[in-house]
């Protein structure tokens, strides 16, 4: 048999050089042969990581037509022209508008039909919208770009001008320019290099925003003069030194108040200043007086809002000094001196998360019983009603309630099964207005679906709670063994909420059983739940989703070679720790930009973040005890040999500042060095979100989905 010259040869496994680089921390010393990937700018780390893109793409070509299915049916089931609802601000009601085959959203408005005009106009992207504005086409400002993100969105108040931010490398670091609306003239401001969030103070006369310092920790907050071409003449406000504390600033809803916060993971800091101060602040003012409600207590962690009853300033603090899961206190904002009243008084395991003030009411949301809430609370009385749904799984929250006087609240709702939902609730009528949910197209029917709560003990005797999603039509979970996709995080104190995901439907759609591991380090269950998966307890989170795959087997729901596990980010480290302990457990596992080289970057104070994240890991540099207990888990360092390995996709992004691409790319050779069935796919232009565009992101899920029907065996 004679060999086809012009066949293509698929790419070998890359194999990195090895440079041995000793690091020695309480007298332990560990040689790390690939810590030179570090070096960002190395052509050879370059060619590395294009090797490695070129032979996850031929292990994976044979999944190309599935891929392409996967993102038709994604796509297929999408309103692709579409609007979203309303939000008024002012004289305008603000909306986005997307478009057929266009990447990006549009930014638009349209005029008000009066003053007291509050039910937002139902749009549809087949009719034109009276008087509407395109304020920024996203595709316009991403043309030629090959990563486009948008991190400043701002008009002013009286709705005569624009700002935006845009991110086109993927590093969060932004460009800020601005529009006069009317006349469509580009203003001489140019703001480089600085943090999201840049907004205009409520008069328009100035930006605020925040720029970060070299270890990307957010530090500094600046004044710039509308009109003024570059930063030259920006007043520096406020500066935080403290390495462990982030910083970023903003206007309470009434506009009456700046308030700067600057906050660790354990302690904040909230100082208000008179908005009628600004221009003195500007000015170099030094006598401008601020409010600092609470002193800064380490283990303290507060917000503040702002309310006017009774013709009285009031300040609502939400606290948790004496009070696990948060308690929400007023003192009048005229005498600092003053006793906090109680509003809301410590429930434990009830977990207050945020107090938005209005004029006439606050917005309370909080969570029970793993379930995001939302209430309205009464000024006179302290009551809060709490808004009701006839799901047993969703979340509910408040979302784009810009204005003070406003008689509604705007709120988000979703479950596993419905899709995304707006509702205006009338405050006075307790009436829910529905305005939108989200359109599946096909024969979508939420009650084809299912979705349940499993309690499932873990080594300890902990509670862990499971969320299930399938679809009906394969039989109830436990029936028989079925394919489970696992999903976890266990961090931060971030919950995974009941919500509804398009590109999932693929998965349930064949069988797949949908599962998240609500494992502690998350916040689903409290400040208890999270506290009982940090510093030195974080391997609970780890045995956690271990216990419950084991549950999953032992009670007939899956068998190991069934489940494919993913996580991303921290949840990454969660991917890489299961990966470690429990191989046996797993058919496959996804780690997206996955934080596997922990003790590395925990180390290096000098990185981004490290300093920030002692008081979520520890610090192992100054403690040789965490030291110690975080070397026990860190995946890059507790590869095993004579194991097999479950198949293994990394997927990382090389401008990624918040995970760099170095981890997943040191884990990945390690691993292989074991011999392990692993591939790595990383961005050579994105940052710690992926990719950007719509179908983009839709392409970029529709290689993940596939992999994973390959690893559990399903195939069209």
């Amino acid at each position: 048999m004679t060999s086809d010259a012009s066949a293509p040869v698929s790419p070998s496994a890359p194999i990195a050089q090895k440079v041995p680089v000793r690091r020695t921390h309480h007298g332990d010393a560990f040689v790390d042969p690939y810590e030179w990937m570090r070096d960002k700018e190395s052509p050879e780390l370059v060619r590395h990581l294009e090797a490695e893109n070129a032979y996850a793409d031929a292990a994976l070509a044979h999944l190309e037509p599935l891929r392409e299915k996967i993102f038709q049916e994604i796509k297929g089931r999408v309103r692709e022209s579409d609007l979203s609802v309303p939000v008024r601000q002012g004289d305008w009601w603000y909306y986005g508008r997307s478009i057929k085959g266009q990447q990006y959203g549009l930014q638009c408005r349209a005029p008000i039909a009066s003053a007291d005009d509050w039910t937002p106009p139902n749009l549809t992207a087949e009719q034109d919208v009276p008087g509407e504005q395109v304020l920024l086409d996203a595709n316009i400002e991403a043309e030629g770009e090959e990563f486009f993100s948008l991190g400043a969105f701002s008009v002013t108040t009286d709705g005569s001008r624009l700002l935006w931010g845009v991110d086109v490398r993927g590093d969060e670091r932004y460009l800020v320019r601005v529009r006069d609306i009317a006349t469509g003239e580009m203003l001489p401001d140019v703001l480089e290099e600085i943090g999201a969030g840049a907004q205009f103070t409520p008069d328009g006369s100035f930006i605020l925003y925040s720029t970060v310092d070299e270890a990307w920790r957010p530090d500094r907050v600046w004044l710039h003069r509308v009109g003024d071409p570059t930063r030259e003449h920006d007043v520096e406000i406020f500066h935080e030194p403290d390495e462990a504390f982030w910083v970023g600033a903003g206007f309470t809803r009434s506009d009456q108040f700046l308030e700067i916060v600057s906050a660790s993971n354990t302690t904040s800091a909230v100082d208000m200043i008179r908005t009628a101060d600004v221009p003195r602040l500007y000015a170099g003012g030094d006598d401008v007086d601020s409010i600092s409600v609470f002193s800064r207590d380490e283990h303290v962690e507060y917000s503040v809002d702002h309310a006017v009853i009774d013709g009285r300033d009031w300040l609502y603090v939400l606290h948790n000094q004496g009070a696990q899961d948060f308690t929400l206190v007023r003192l009048p904002a005229d005498d600092e001196n003053a006793t906090p009243e109680t509003v809301i008084s410590h429930r434990q395991g009830v977990r207050l998360e945020d107090v938005d003030c209005l004029r006439d009411f606050a917005v309370v949301e909080y969570r029970s019983g793993g379930i995001p809430r939302v209430g309205i609370l009464d000024y006179a009385t302290h009551e809060v009603r709490e808004i009701a749904f006839d799901e047993p799984l969703f979340t509910a929250g408040s979302a784009g309630n810009p204005e003070w006087e406003q008689p509604t609240v705007r709120l988000h709702f979703g479950s596993f099964v419905t899709p995304g939902t707006v509702y205006d609730y009338d405050v006075a009528s307790h009436e829910l207005h529905l305005r939108k949910r989200a359109t599946i197209l096909g024969d979508y029917s939420p009650d084809d679906y299912g979705q349940e709560r499993l309690w499932v003990p873990a080594g300890d005797g902990t509670e862990i709670p499971v969320s299930l999603v399938w679809k009906r039509s394969f039989g109830a979970p436990g029936s028989a063994p079925r394919p489970v996709h696992l999903y976890g995080y266990g961090a931060y104190e971030h919950s995974i909420d009941p919500a509804f995901s398009t590109a999932r439907l693929s998965l349930l759609d064949r069988g797949v059983v949908f599962a998240i591991a609500h494992v502690r380090g998350g916040g689903e269950m409290g400040r208890a739940w999270y506290e009982g998966g940090k510093l030195t307890h974080k391997r609970n989170s780890f045995t956690d989703f271990v216990d419950v795959a084991r549950h999953l087997v032992n009670g007939g729901y899956t068998t190991p070679a069934q489940i494919v596990a993913e996580g991303g980010s921290a949840g990454g480290l969660l991917m890489g720790a299961i990966a470690n302990l429990a191989p046996e457990m797993f058919g496959g596992v996804l780690a997206d930009v996955p934080f596997v080289d922990t003790l590395t970057t925990i180390l290096d104070p000098s990185l981004p973040l490290t300093v920030i994240e002692w008081e979520e890991w520890g610090d192992p540099l100054h403690d040789p005890d965490v030291y110690a207990y975080m070397k026990s888990y860190s995946p890059y360092e507790n590869v095993r040999e004579g194991v097999h390995y479950p198949r293994i996709l990394a997927m990382t992004s090389l401008n990624d500042t918040r995970v760099y691409y170095v981890e997943p790319a040191k884990w990945v050779q390690r691993l292989r060095e074991v011999g392990a069935d692993v591939l790595l796919k990383c961005e050579m232009v994105a940052g710690h979100g992926g990719v950007s565009g719509r179908y983009n992101a839709w392409h970029e899920r529709a290689f993940q989905l596939a992999w994973m029907l390959d690893v559990l065996g399903i195939r069209d």
